[in-house]
């Protein structure tokens, strides 16, 4: 069993292609090594959009406990460092069961 948060991002006008290079060259190591795993990463440049989810093994719970933990690190307090706000809007949730055919 693993716990999956879909994370859809609306960027600020403008800050598209810097976020997608920061985004690229520090989240997925970051999070990698906080115990997550990258389950995939689109943008949408048409619509200044980006959109991608994380899993941890477990519940719920368990996810909780790890993005908690990767909150307080001093690894994503260094990848944020300076790092201008580029999002406009956050649209985060946990995703269900899997239905795909």
């Amino acid at each position: 069993m693993k716990t999956i948060q879909l994370r859809r991002y609306s960027l600020v006008d403008g800050e598209y292609e810097a976020f997608i290079e920061w985004w690229r060259g520090s989240i997925p190591q970051v999070r990698a090594d906080a115990g997550f795993t990258l389950e995939f990463a689109y943008g949408l440049p048409e619509s200044n959009e980006f959109v991608w989810a994380v899993s941890v093994p477990g519940d719920e719970d368990a996810f909780l406990a790890v993005e908690a933990a990767y909150m307080a690190s001093d690894a994503r307090a260094a990848a944020f460092d300076g790092v201008p706000q580029r999002i406009a809007e956050y649209n985060i949730r946990f995703v269900g069961e899997d239905h795909s055919a």
